[in-house]
C-alpha cells in the first residue's frame, strides 16, 4: 500500500470550498447553512477524492469528516442517475444513530443536485427502505447488518457502485462488523472508489486498508493537537455516599452535559434517580427501540441545556456539538474508551471539560487509564456542592420534586419484553454556560 501522508488540524482554514473544485451547487447549499470555509480535513482530502483517489483518513470525531467524504462522493456522482435497487454511493457506518446523522447532513446537500438519500439501519421496519430502494435511490448510508440483509434478500445490488465510503472503520472494528464490512465490499463494483476513515489502523483496520484500498491518499487529522488548547480533564475523588448527589449537582448545571455508565441497566438507573431529583434526563443504549432512541438523541441536539445517559456502544452515535461536560459516571474500560468519550467535547475546537467521577480504591486504576491516554489530569477530593465542583462544571441543587414523564407505547412493549427500561426527557430552557479553567497536561 503506497500513500501519501498529509497530516492536518482541525481548524478552519483560509481556502474556500469553490478553491477545492466543489460544484456551484454544492456550494450554495452550504452557504444557505452558514458553512463558508473548509476545515483542514476537507480541504486536504476533498481535492484528491474529487480526482478520483482512494482515501485513507485519519482522525477522530469532531474533525469534518462527515463534509469531507460527503461533498466529494456528491460532486462526484453529480448528473449520474441511479437504477432500482442499484445506488451509486455507499456510506457504512458502525451505528444507526451515526448512520441517521450522516444522512441529516447529507439530505440537503444531495436534493441540491438531484439525488436522494436512504438510511438502512436495524430498528425500524424494512418497508420504507425496500420502497426506497425500488425507486432507485442514490445513496445509502447503512450500518452493515442490515444492509446484508437486504443483500440476502436481494432488494439491492452493489456492482453499479461508484464510490464507496468507510466511516469509523475502528469502532466498526470494535463491534467485531469487519467480516460484514469485507462481505459487502466484495460486492462492491470492482475499481470503484473508496474512502476509509479511522481514527486508529489497528484491531484489523490495516488490513482492511491493505486488501481493499488501491494507492490511497493518506491524510492525518491531528485532533489531539487542537484539543490541548480546548479540553479541560478532572477527576473527582469522593466518599461513596456522596456520588449521587454530587452527580444530581452536575446534572443540574445549564449547558449540554453526557454523563457515561458501563451498562444499559446502569443508564436506566442512573436517569431514573436523577428524575428522582428533578433533573430530567434521556438515556441512550442499545436496549431501545430506533424510535425512542431517535427521539431522546433529537431532544439533546435541540435543547441548549439537557442531560443524557449513555453507554459506550450507543454513544459512537453521538455526534453532537456544544456538549461542553462529559462525565465518566463509571470508569472507563480501557483509556481508548476514555479518549473516545471523552471526544464527545470539545469538537472542532470549542471549549470543554471532562470529570471522571472516583472513590478513592478507584484513584489508582483511573490514574493509570488517563496515564496511558496520555492526560494529566487534575485530581481534587470533592464533596457536594464544594466550591471547586461548582466553579468546575458549574453544579446546582435540583429542585428534589420528582420528574415523572408520560411513558412511550413503544417503550412499554419493551418493559414486557425485557429489553429496557423507559427514561426521562432532555428539557430545560437555560442557556449554556461556558467557561474555561487549565489544565496541566493533556493529551501527549
Amino acid at each position: 500500500m503506497s500513500s501519501k501522508n498529509s497530516p492536518v488540524n482541525p481548524a478552519v482554514t483560509s481556502s474556500t470550498f469553490a478553491s477545492l473544485g466543489l460544484r456551484s451547487e454544492l456550494i450554495k447549499t452550504l452557504d444557505l447553512q452558514g458553512i463558508t470555509s473548509p476545515f483542514p480535513i476537507q480541504e486536504a482530502t476533498i481535492p484528491d477524492a474529487i480526482a478520483g483517489f482512494d482515501i485513507l483518513g485519519r482522525g477522530q470525531t469532531g474533525s469534518g469528516k462527515t463534509l469531507a467524504f460527503g461533498l466529494a462522493l456528491l460532486n462526484n456522482i453529480f448528473g449520474k442517475s441511479a437504477k432500482p435497487n442499484q445506488p451509486l454511493a455507499l456510506v457504512l457506518a458502525p451505528t444507526r444513530e451515526l448512520a441517521q446523522q450522516i444522512d441529516d447532513v447529507l439530505k440537503p446537500l444531495a436534493k441540491s443536485i438531484g439525488h436522494s438519500t436512504v438510511v438502512i439501519a436495524g430498528g425500524v421496519p424494512y418497508g420504507k427502505q425496500i420502497n426506497a430502494l425500488s425507486r432507485g435511490v442514490s445513496i445509502l448510508v447503512a450500518t452493515p447488518g442490515r444492509l446484508n440483509d437486504l443483500i440476502e434478500k436481494k432488494e439491492v445490488r452493489l456492482d453499479a457502485l461508484l464510490i464507496t465510503v468507510l466511516d469509523e472503520a475502528d469502532h466498526m472494528a470494535d463491534m467485531g462488523f469487519l467480516p460484514a464490512v469485507k462481505k459487502i465490499l466484495d460486492k462492491t463494483r470492482k475499481g470503484g472508489q473508496r474512502l476509509l476513515f479511522s481514527a486508529t489502523l489497528d484491531r484489523g483496520v490495516d488490513s482492511l486498508v491493505r486488501q481493499y484500498l488501491k494507492d490511497p491518499k493518506s491524510h492525518t487529522v491531528k485532533e489531539l493537537e487542537a484539543e490541548e488548547s480546548t479540553m479541560d480533564h478532572y477527576v473527582f475523588v469522593m466518599k461513596p455516599t456522596d456520588k449521587a448527589s454530587i452527580t444530581s449537582q452536575i446534572a443540574s448545571r445549564d449547558g449540554k452535559t453526557l454523563l457515561f455508565v458501563r451498562t444499559q441497566h446502569g443508564a436506566d438507573r442512573l436517569a431514573a434517580n436523577l428524575a428522582k431529583a428533578g433533573v430530567i434526563a434521556g438515556s441512550l443504549h442499545g436496549g431501545k427501540s430506533q424510535a425512542v432512541r431517535n427521539k431522546t438523541l433529537a431532544r439533546f441536539k435541540e435543547e441548549d441545556s439537557a442531560v443524557l445517559v449513555a453507554t459506550d456502544v450507543a454513544a459512537r452515535g453521538i455526534h453532537v456539538d456544544g456538549i461542553d461536560l462529559v462525565v465518566h459516571f463509571d470508569a472507563p474500560a480501557d483509556h481508548k474508551d476514555y479518549l473516545h468519550r471523552s471526544g464527545r467535547t470539545a469538537r472542532a475546537g470549542q471549549v470543554g471539560r471532562v470529570v471522571t467521577l472516583a472513590t478513592h480504591k478507584e484513584q489508582r486504576t483511573i490514574g493509570g487509564i488517563t496515564l496511558r491516554a496520555g492526560v494529566e489530569p487534575w485530581v481534587m477530593g470533592i464533596s457536594p456542592m464544594d466550591e471547586r465542583l461548582v466553579k468546575i462544571t458549574g453544579a446546582k441543587e435540583p429542585s428534589g420534586i420528582p420528574y415523572i414523564e408520560k411513558v412511550e407505547k413503544s417503550e412499554k412493549v419493551q418493559r414486557g419484553s425485557g429489553r429496557g427500561r423507559s427514561a426521562p426527557s432532555s428539557k430545560a430552557s437555560a442557556k449554556p454556560r461556558r467557561g474555561r479553567t487549565r489544565s496541566r497536561n493533556r493529551y501527549a
